[in-house]
């Protein structure tokens, strides 16, 4: 049987929410006359993830020892042959529109890769907000997509050479940019969705506080190479408690 497309959802202690964002990708999938295969990657979790991903219908369960979202990310590439890729954070949820979209623009022979616009399942601190309006805008004028959607054709994916698994944070950003150059020699495009977005947690917002984010994002602008180290990255990898 011919997998047309995949969608991959990383999960790292993820109990909580992948019921929820597995459900959302089920019916998404459901809407499309094509075959997809819905993968999830335990990557080294410490919960249930695994088994609440088992116990949901994942067609695939892959487990990724390392704790890096890259390396997940390709994990679950690696273990499917689809022709069209789609990432999904465990946090997030799509909808049919969105999922219908991300495949018409990769069948058409014009798109390469894409993202989605994003907002938040519920309020949140005043610089969460900021940061997801600003992601936003860039995504927007710039063609950049967030890691929690991300979709491209295999031979793109293959030809930027998946996921850096060199850093810990802004993985999509440098896939996005070495598909882009490949995909301007081929004449394609890459597009981000606007409409329907995706929606992804705001739980960060609650975990963490205001200077928190600050001092995130000042490590990440101000100290060379600081993604390529897990420790600066922590505000995408610590969990409270």
């Amino acid at each position: 049987m011919t997998i047309h497309y995949a969608i991959i959802i990383p999960a790292y202690n993820e109990e909580a929410l992948l019921a929820g964002t597995m459900a959302a990708a089920r019916r998404a999938m459901s809407s499309l006359p094509e075959i997809g295969k819905l993968v999830v990657v335990n990557n080294n979790s410490t919960d249930r993830t695994g088994e609440v991903a088992e116990e949901n219908g994942a067609d695939l369960v892959v487990f990724e020892p390392h704790n890096q979202i890259a390396r997940a990310r390709n994990a679950g590439a690696e273990k499917t042959d689809a022709f069209y890729l789609v990432f999904v954070d465990a946090d997030t949820q799509i909808e049919s529109g969105t999922l219908q979209t991300a495949l018409k623009h990769l069948e058409s022979g014009k798109i390469a890769a894409g993202g989605a616009r994003i907002v938040m399942d519920q309020a949140v601190i005043p610089i969460v907000g900021w940061i997801t309006d600003c992601w936003n805008r860039g995504a927007a004028a710039f063609n950049f997509a967030a890691g929690s959607f991300f979709y491209c054709r295999r031979d793109a994916f293959e030809a930027g050479g998946g996921f850096d698994e060199s850093v810990y944070a802004g993985e999509e950003v440098w896939l996005a940019r070495r598909i882009k150059k490949w995909a301007r020699k081929k004449g394609l495009g890459f597009r981000v969705i606007q409409n329907p977005p995706v929606m992804t947690s705001g739980r960060k917002s609650d975990w963490f506080s205001t200077w928190d984010f600050v001092r995130q994002l000042a490590i990440i602008f101000l100290i060379p190479g600081a993604t390529k180290s897990k420790k600066m990255c922590q505000l995408w990898y610590r969990r409270p408690g």
